[in-house]
């Protein structure tokens, strides 16, 4: 059975969303065409408010309402913690332990990509530096974070100012005999002293 074309569009364009294949995005069409126009013009609403009023932080890149995100404008700016995407600080943020400030870099260096330095908001990232102690290198542990990670802590290095990694290996709860031997590796060399 064919779509009607209103249908199929509306398929379609909730198919371009992360992890939503035809299947999905159809529910979500169907929802959508049985909702109540109260919770249809919401959506819209929701999603026109968003696109309209939200913006990079003109400091760090996060996304915000204001010319400076709130973390900029209220955090100890000693520390800095230099993250892929905004949504990075998100799931930072829910560990309550940070009290610095985030750098967003817009993506990572990836030459299978077409993606290297200039690319980056790494210049910004430079010119945020001065008064800073320690710089936080939070990229994900995959082949182009580590390679983003060590590209910065060679120019950050020099500049005097301490440059840390985020720690990986075993998660909590996990079981030391499911862990490939990468992880185990990792949690071995991150170990710490009690």
């Amino acid at each position: 059975m064919k779509y009607i074309e209103p249908l199929a569009n509306l398929i379609a364009q909730l198919g371009k969303l992360p992890s939503v294949g035809e299947k999905t995005a159809a529910r979500y069409a169907y929802h959508i065409l049985n909702a109540a126009d109260e919770e249809t013009d919401a959506l819209i609403d929701a999603i026109r408010t968003v696109k309209r009023e939200v913006h990079f932080c003109s400091v760090c890149g996060n996304y915000t309402e204001n010319e400076v995100c709130d973390i900029c404008a209220s955090r100890d700016k000693s520390v800095i913690c230099v993250v892929k995407e905004p949504k990075d600080i998100i799931a930072l943020e829910k560990v309550k332990d940070f009290k610095g400030v985030y750098h967003v870099l817009g993506g990572v260096i990836s030459p299978l990509e077409r993606v290297g330095p200039d690319d980056l908001r790494i210049k910004e990232l430079i010119k945020r530096l001065d008064g800073v102690d320690e710089v936080i290198l939070a990229t994900n542990p995959d082949v182009e974070g580590e390679a983003t990670a060590m590209y910065l802590a060679r120019l950050i290095k020099p500049l005097g100012i301490k440059c840390t990694r985020i720690a990986r290996g075993l998660p909590e709860g996990s079981v030391i005999e499911y862990a490939d031997e990468r992880t185990l590796s990792r949690a071995l060399a991150s170990r710490i002293v009690l």
